[in-house]
């Protein structure tokens, strides 16, 4: 009997996504792919996001040669109707009662609603993640969930896959090295003294991409922002094993000390810009964390890097991926704070230049040219912003979803509302993430050139974060004031002599760029 087709979503484009094991599909299914234009339509997506995704999904086609039937179309239903109708797809319906086609477990709600609802469809169990949704709920529901906080999900993780694990104890006696892994950048040096990212070689599958893009664009049938080129980030499987042993070989051992740093002139600092690839599903996230802890026992790299590294993706990609699912719907509702001032059009633009603030200037410029940012900037520069300026949280979700190569409905939906913007109230994490302009002024080289003071309140020189920090917490005094991990700061409140002109500074600042 014939298999059924089974159909391979944009971001699940790697070899894993197909085998026949763990319940995937028929090692001899035909395949459909679905470019469906109206996903560009919706959103206002980074120019670089929407070339990268592209180009990974056309090399994939091209890999898989006839097994696969490619169909550009303007929805995914359309596109369905016309795949199902090629004549391989047909012959693999023969003789087959009940579903008439497969697909893995998708990676948004919109997606999975859909495939449920559609006819004949059967989803497949979840692939790309190293913890399952029976296990995640096992988890949570056991208590040992203690609230659902990620130390207590990452060292079932470690322990669950044997990671970085000497028997029932972490390696080296500690499950967490955060606290090693918070150096400021070295003084004096605009870059780190580490081997550049591994770089790919655009082919003519991103020249009929750019092509297209131009085409649509010019035509009015998209609009993006940002700027696209050249292509910055794996889009097959083989550029992303290259990535992954470049990264391991020659920059996973400096990436621990200064995770958290920021440098203007060197926005990657030691990362590994896996992200983009690991979300489209061109690396598996285990083969990730088992090369660098076989780095780590063969002595290439110290326990601290690595440890940083398994804790972001063993750790709190697959725990964002669960807590997307686990809080349900109505979480990308969630404002408890009440924030619903709109997002400013110069940061709907990517307007880096029409910012003072050299910290968000910078930032933004690199969203804009490259479509990335490594985490600190995201939270500590961007989403601070948001925060402390009291932005729409669902709109700063949208915002971080279109315009980073690596933002997905999963990935943004609990970083933002749950770790950045605190529109939970406190389900996610313990407390906001926001800070004044000592902790960039410590953990970065952008104050210096700045026209601002980060140490400066009030007056010409104010530092925006330093004041947005302290207006911020005058806001919301009653809700924090009950927060033990933030009750002292409140208290710093009453010290504050010059509070009333400071928030008249914030006041009178609005919507205006910092």
């Amino acid at each position: 009997m014939a298999p059924r087709p089974h159909w391979l979503f944009g971001d699940q484009l790697g070899p894993h996504f197909i085998d026949p094991r763990h319940g995937g599909p028929d090692a001899r299914a035909p395949l459909i792919m679905i470019e469906a234009r109206s996903v560009l339509r919706r959103r206002r997506f980074h120019r670089a996001k929407a070339h990268l995704v592209l180009s990974a999904m056309r090399h994939r086609a091209a890999e898989l040669g006839d097994r696969v039937t490619y169909v550009r179309a303007e929805t995914y239903a359309e596109g369905l109707e016309r795949a199902l109708g090629h004549p391989s797809s047909r012959s693999a319906q023969e003789g087959r009662s009940g579903s008439r086609l497969t697909v893995c477990h998708p990676t948004s709600r919109r997606a999975l609603d859909f495939a449920r609802t559609r006819e004949g469809v059967e989803v497949l169990p979840a692939k790309g993640f190293m913890v399952s949704h029976d296990d995640f709920a096992g988890w949570a529901g056991r208590g040992g969930g203690q609230g659902l906080r990620l130390e207590g999900f990452y060292r079932w993780v470690r322990g669950r896959h044997d990671l970085l694990m000497d028997g029932d104890e972490p390696v080296g006696g500690r499950w967490n090295l955060d606290h090693d892994n918070r150096e400021p950048p070295p003084r004096g040096q605009d870059t780190l003294d580490v081997r550049r990212p591994w770089q790919p070689r655009e082919d003519a599958i991103d020249e009929e991409v750019r092509h297209d893009l131009d085409r649509w664009e010019r035509d009015g049938d998209v609009s993006f922002v940002g700027r696209d080129g050249p292509r910055r980030f794996p889009a097959t499987r083989r550029e992303a094993l290259s990535a992954l042993r470049h990264f391991i070989t020659h920059r996973l051992p400096d990436f621990g000390s200064q995770e958290d740093a920021m440098l203007a002139a060197d926005p990657v600092m030691s990362h590994s810009l896996l992200s983009a690839p690991l979300n489209l599903g061109l690396l598996d996230p285990a083969e990730c964390v088992e090369r660098a802890e076989r780095a780590h026992r063969a002595g290439d790299a110290p326990l601290n890097s690595v440890e940083g590294f398994v804790r972001q993706i063993a750790g709190w990609r697959e725990y964002v991926w669960h807590l997307y699912w686990h809080f349900g719907e109505d979480y990308r509702h969630r404002n408890a704070l009440r924030h619903t001032t709109p997002l400013p059009d110069w940061f709907l633009d990517l307007d880096a230049d029409a910012v003072t603030a050299n910290c968000l200037s910078t930032v933004l410029a690199q969203v804009r040219d490259t479509g990335w940012t490594h985490h600190i900037p995201r939270l500590m520069v961007l989403g601070s912003r948001a925060l402390q300026d009291g932005w729409d949280p669902a709109a700063v979700t949208d915002w971080f979803h279109r315009c980073f190569v690596d933002g997905y409905d999963w990935v943004m939906l609990p970083n933002v509302v749950g770790m950045s913007q605190y529109a939970d109230g406190g389900l996610m994490t313990t407390k906001p993430y926001t800070s004044g302009g000592a902790y960039i002024h410590r953990m970065s080289d952008l104050c210096g050139p700045c026209a601002y003071r980060p140490t400066d309140r009030t007056g010409d020189r104010a530092c925006p974060y330093t004041a947005g920090y302290w207006a911020f917490l005058h806001r919301h005094r009653d809700r924090l004031a009950a927060n033990h991990r933030m009750a002292r700061a409140v208290k710093g409140l009453d010290r504050l002599a010059d509070l009333p002109e400071l928030l008249d500074t914030t006041a009178r600042r609005g919507g205006t760029p910092p």
